[in-house]
């Protein structure tokens, strides 16, 4: 029996860490965001929905999606963000749905889908259960602006377009606490792995 664990945070609260102490413990990862940029490469159904939705000025030269000039349209739009997730997220959904059945038939004990919205997308209901990677509203704050290079103001922004790290954690089955160094996050990972032996 396959235990389907969904894996999620906010920005820049060290989610693709435990993503690698998961593939470290040679645990198959399914990453959202990889799929995202694999349904808007040129050809694919995807970039004809955004080039039809948002226009022509969001592809460029070379017939690629411009995340630059898209994300400034949808940073500063809720309704466009919205626009843009309602013709991703099918794509994105059937092809984790697609890769997890393979997986599944392959044989292994646990899958993790590191997806960043599970819970704006409203997945937990797919999943056995829901892993939050959490860090306080300062460290996560701190960590963008230096990871970005960004101001306080952009940072806060940006923080603020998703889900607060406090009601991810709080309905989360297991938090996974990353505000101090990446030695505790690692114990804190193989003890749940140890604890629930998916070996």
């Amino acid at each position: 029996m396959t235990y389907v664990l969904g894996l999620t945070g906010g920005i820049a609260s060290g989610k693709s860490t435990v993503s690698q102490i998961f593939k470290q413990l040679d645990v198959p990862i399914i990453d959202a965001d990889q799929i995202a940029r694999e349904v808007v490469l040129p050809g694919t159904k995807g970039l004809e929905l955004i080039k039809d939705a948002f226009g022509q000025n969001v592809i460029d030269q070379n017939g690629r999606l411009d995340r630059k000039a898209l994300g400034s349209i949808i940073f500063q739009d809720q309704k466009k963000r919205e626009q843009l997730n309602g013709l991703l997220h099918p794509l994105i959904l059937n092809r984790i749905s697609y890769l997890t059945d393979e997986l599944k038939r392959d044989g292994h004990p646990l899958i993790v889908l590191d997806i960043p919205l599970l819970y704006e997308i409203n997945f937990e209901k797919e999943l056995d259960g829901v892993m939050v990677v959490y860090v306080s509203e300062e460290t996560q704050l701190e960590r963008l602006m230096k990871r970005e290079g960004i101001e306080e103001k952009e940072a806060r922004r940006k923080i603020e377009t998703q889900m607060s790290l406090v009601q991810k954690a709080e309905k989360a089955d297991y938090v996974i606490n990353n505000n101090g160094s990446l030695e505790k996050t690692t114990g804190q990972v193989k003890q749940w792995y140890g604890q629930h032996a998916y070996q």
